[in-house]
């Protein structure tokens, strides 16, 4: 089957691509929660879901030849368990979970995690050492919303950040945590039938704009000062926080 012809639907998928590549490059991460949002806008949010999926992966490949060598080992092995967990919750209760809830959820997180951040949590004092049991918790909520929605990272970020990792190595952490997740996605998506011919091919067009996205995202973290890493990182995921909960209040009371 032929795929999507709209061009508002490019209008509006072109960007998504492009912002959630520069977060998979490693730059201010949470911009990648606009991907599935700004295709929703045009298209049901599963099918914009299962669109992105397949290019999300191939962005994930593009991550790790970039960042093959800088990742955190101890931060992957707390976290991603319980983002097993959270993948299979995600499938065992995919009929019951609205969008609206999904996005509800990420706004509360993201929203308490930036006004942690602003009020001198995350910005003072010394990194925060490994806590597991609160890696495995936000590594199973990471792996429940990017499961509904592709939303996983507010909830890595909440663990992550206050960690005070340099941004290659945290940008590198978080490409080998999701391109794990992602890849474990594949298998529940299928069976759910979220592929079709007419998404497979809609993901072929916009599959181009992956790799330069994310090699730009790469080039910015790189070159970017720590500092200002950081505080774009919390801002983002502050405005987007604000932005899914507005959608998922909406979308409850609708």
């Amino acid at each position: 089957m032929l795929p999507i012809a709209d061009p508002v639907f490019y209008a509006f998928a072109v960007p998504a691509v492009l912002v959630v590549g520069l977060a998979k490059g490693g730059f201010a991460g949470p911009l990648g929660l606009l991907g599935v949002p700004l295709m929703a806008l045009v298209i049901p949010p599963v099918q914009a879901a299962a669109i992105m999926l397949p290019i999300l992966i191939a962005m994930d490949m593009a991550g790790l030849a970039a960042y093959r060598k800088s990742f955190d080992t101890k931060s992957l092995a707390i976290l991603l368990p319980g983002a097993l967990v959270g993948i299979g919750i995600g499938y065992l209760t995919a009929a019951q979970v609205s969008d609206a809830h999904v996005r509800l959820l990420v706004g509360l997180v993201a929203i308490l995690f930036a006004a942690n951040a602003a009020l001198g949590g995350a910005f003072h004092g010394a990194p925060r050492p490994h806590r597991p049991w609160a890696g495995r918790f936000w590594g199973a909520i990471s792996g429940f919303t990017s499961f509904v929605s592709h939303a996983g990272g507010p909830p890595f970020q909440f663990y992550m950040l206050p960690l005070r990792l340099d941004p290659v190595r945290f940008a590198g952490t978080a490409v080998v945590f999701f391109t794990t997740v992602n890849a474990v996605k594949l298998v529940p998506y299928t069976a759910l039938g979220q592929f079709d011919t007419r998404n497979l091919a809609t993901s072929a067009v916009l599959l181009p704009l992956a790799p330069l996205a994310t090699f730009a995202g790469v080039w910015l973290v790189k070159h970017v000062d720590a500092s200002v890493f950081y505080k774009i990182t919390y801002a983002a995921v502050g405005l987007i926080g604000l932005k899914l909960l507005w959608d998922g209040v909406a979308g409850i009371l609708a």
